[in-house]
């Protein structure tokens, strides 16, 4: 079957002028990160993967995957890329409409980037507005503090790789400093509060589909 996107899911959803506002946020880490963002209630969880990685500032280098629990009882569904070695039972998220999961504000999901450094994010709908003309989609709205690098070692690696750049005489600060590219001419050093939800770009979810399928 031909994956559907964002653009081939248009008429899947009666309410083709609305838009979902979700709020996405990185678990087991504070201060929080988190990231407020809108897209069209027709989209696929392949467009929100999409949209989740430009907004909260990942690369995209690991698999990812949303769970979904319909009712406490109920056994979770499960949405990313189906894998034989370590998802075969995972439905394909650029054939999932978010809207047939997300039935109102309030749905939440778990959404995991990278199985090894377990990067969790918590995902809520916060609301379905109108869509406002002439406003181009997905779209930051709101936002706070920086994205971890990738491959950092998860949240607790994530903490002890701030330590060490916080502290000059950390036994590992020049180290940590170089791999952050900050002893680099003319580079800057990472500053882990610094987010603006202006400067987000968002990428074509359709063509990094093809890009996935035609490499994996």
């Amino acid at each position: 079957m031909e994956p559907r996107t964002e653009i081939e899911t248009r008429t899947m959803s009666p309410r083709k002028s609305s838009v979902f506002r979700f709020d996405v946020r990185l678990c087991h880490i504070e201060p929080p990160i988190w990231r407020s963002i809108e897209i069209p209630e027709r989209a696929s969880f392949w467009d929100l993967h999409v949209a989740i990685q430009d907004a909260m500032g990942w690369q995209d280098y690991h698999l990812h995957e949303f769970t979904i629990a319909p009712s406490p009882t109920a056994r979770p569904f499960r949405i990313g890329i189906p894998d034989d070695d370590f998802g075969a039972d995972v439905l394909p998220g650029w054939e999932e409409p978010v809207a047939m999961h997300f039935l109102a504000p309030g749905s939440r999901a778990r959404y995991v980037y990278d199985f090894g450094d377990d990067w969790q994010h918590d995902v809520e709908l916060v609301s379905i507005d109108p869509r406002i003309t002439g406003t181009r989609y997905p779209r930051c709205i709101a936002g706070q503090r920086a994205c971890p690098p990738e491959d950092c070692g998860g949240p607790h690696g994530y903490l002890d790789l701030l330590h060490a750049l916080a502290d000059p005489a950390h036994p590992e600060h020049a180290e940590f400093v170089d791999w952050m590219g900050g002893a680099r001419p003319g580079s800057k050093r990472f500053d882990p509060e610094a987010f603006d939800p202006g400067a987000v770009k968002f990428s074509n979810a359709t063509r990094r589909l093809r890009r996935m399928i035609a490499t994996g």
